[in-house]
């Protein structure tokens, strides 16, 4: 995962574009847990143990509910 990260990441930014990043899957997308991505925040990525954005399960998305606050915290 770190790996895919870090590519997407430098590719993206190479051609000009912002990366953001939200940590915890779907729930941080709810809660708004993002943050731009830099290359320095992935140029070590690969030696470490498990994914940096870290991972989560979410109930709440699989609402209708859950789904519009993670829509609207994109915005």
């Amino acid at each position: 995962m770190n790996a895919a990260i870090r590519v997407v990441t430098r590719t993206a930014i190479f051609n000009g574009f912002k990366v953001k990043g939200i940590y915890r899957g779907y729930e941080g997308l709810i809660a708004g847990e993002s943050r731009e991505l830099t290359t320095e925040d992935v140029s070590s990525i690969i030696q470490r143990g498990g994914p940096i954005m870290k991972t989560a399960r979410s109930e709440a998305y699989a609402t209708p509910e859950g789904r519009r606050e993670a829509s609207e915290s994109l915005r």
